[in-house]
């Protein structure tokens, strides 16, 4: 629902961050280094905070040549290095860096150890709920439309994707304004099932891809509202527990924020893809193609060097910032939850 979830009301929630400022400290998909550059660890033994290692300084001094390039020259740089040009000056700039941060590591590492990995796959998660105009404070927002896409963190691919229309409980009638912003009818929700026999297919899916057993896996969204509002809402509505496989996930907006040093007024969904030169694809507030294009920018910012990493997470009821000290654990494999009765 991207911009609209900006202007949903919070007074009924009891997910809030625990910390305001632990939010601003957290460094989910970077770690500092010269320059503010960040970089995976070269080695076991070397420690993240330790920059005596020689390759920090190479790193540096190509950090601060790339500073001073104008954007021909960055664009220049790129297409001999057969990187993409697209998006503003501050996008390829990180962009070169990156990938001259990653050829050092990897020539560092080769000779003192494995470079940090994380998930194989990133499971993308943008619900569509019902929603008003004006949401008045006391509005229970219902997932409408539950999808998925999963991106192959080692191909950079998107290889599958899932999507089913939930019946809403409480409200089951659509607002005319919803149905004008979701582009979901009154009878696409009719005709379809109540979200716990939904969730069960969607842990189905995710079973048969074997994630959290063969692979390793997270969820992913932009911002915290999709499971720290909607989804915990809707398990309280319909009377189950929320999913443990869930309860950790990448917010996007904090990660892309991090990367390429942007103020979050500049981290909405449509932001995203102008900054890094991209266009819109599919419908607006479909759930399904906001996801695909969440996963482009995901992807992006993979090829641009990001090493995503959960950054938010719930804890009994309460929306969380993940340190960026924590261990890299991915998502546990999926179960259906249990009944709250």
């Amino acid at each position: 629902m991207d911009e609209h979830k900006e202007n949903i009301h919070t007074e009924d929630l009891n997910a809030k961050m625990s910390n305001p400022r632990e939010d601003e400290e957290v460094k989910p998909c970077s770690r500092i280094c010269p320059d503010e550059e960040a970089a995976p660890q070269v080695s076991p033994s070397q420690s993240n905070s330790d920059f005596s290692h020689p390759v920090y300084k190479e790193i540096s001094m190509a950090n601060g040549h790339i500073n001073r390039m104008t954007m021909d020259e960055l664009r220049i740089k790129l297409s001999e290095l057969h990187l993409d040009t697209r998006g503003v000056k501050d996008v390829m700039k990180k962009r070169l860096k990156s990938h001259y941060k990653k050829q050092k590591l990897l020539q560092s590492a080769a000779e003192g150890g494995r470079t940090d990995t994380y998930y194989d796959y990133i499971c993308v998660v943008d619900f569509e709920a019902t929603c008003e105009e004006d949401n008045p404070s006391d509005f229970h927002h219902e997932i409408i439309e539950f999808p998925m896409v999963l991106i192959n963190t080692h191909t950079l691919e998107i290889v599958d994707s899932f999507q089913e229309y939930v019946k809403p409980e409480s409200n089951p009638q659509l607002s005319d304004f919803c149905v004008k912003l979701t582009g979901i009818t009154q009878k696409m929700v009719d005709e379809a099932a109540p979200f716990p026999d939904v969730l069960q297919r969607v842990v189905a899916w995710l079973q048969e891809r074997e994630l959290g057993t063969k692979y390793k896996y997270a969820i992913l969204t932009d911002g915290a509202w999709d499971m720290s509002k909607f989804l915990n809402i809707q398990c309280r509505i319909s009377r189950i527990r929320y999913p443990h496989f869930a309860k950790k996930w990448i917010n996007i907006r904090k990660s892309y924020g991090n990367f390429y040093k942007v103020p979050r007024t500049q981290t909405k969904l449509s932001t995203m893809l102008e900054k890094l030169g991209l266009q819109y694809e599919g419908r607006p507030h479909s759930g399904l193609d906001d996801s695909r294009n969440i996963a482009r920018i995901a992807l992006r910012m993979l090829q641009d060097g990001c090493q995503l990493r959960a950054n938010e997470r719930m804890h009994a009821g309460q929306l969380l910032s993940v340190p960026s000290s924590a261990p890299v654990e991915g998502a546990p494999p999926p179960y259906n939850p249990r009944s709250r009765d």
